[in-house]
């Protein structure tokens, strides 16, 4: 599941980087995802009124919270897919996340 989903952010990301002439070394995808995350820090203090609201809404200020939690995931998607981090394993491995058990009938 996360490898598909990061090979759908790879498409999109090359085709907007593509579009506007940003060349993504092997810096970009760290930086990046740095800049995602101030952005959704922001987006934070914002919606906690703990930074300007800028006009906007509440639910402007939620959606926005989505938004750039969405964009972080795609990053770190982007940053596992071109690092050759096989994200699954990892965090099964790091979270002692176990594979179901099955019932014995």
């Amino acid at each position: 599941m996360l490898r598909r989903l990061a090979d759908q952010f790879e498409i999109s990301s090359s085709t907007h980087v593509a579009a506007h002439g940003i060349e993504r070394d092997a810096d970009w995808f760290l930086l990046k995802l740095q800049e995602e995350m101030g952005e959704l820090t922001q987006a934070w203090n914002r919606l906690t009124g703990r930074g300007r609201a800028k006009g906007r809404s509440p639910e402007d200020m939620q959606q926005d919270l989505a938004d750039e939690t969405a964009d972080v995931l795609g990053h770190l998607l982007l940053f596992a897919r071109h690092n050759g981090i096989d994200l699954a394993a990892a965090i099964e491995r790091k979270w002692l996340f176990r594979p179901a058990q099955t019932s014995k009938s």
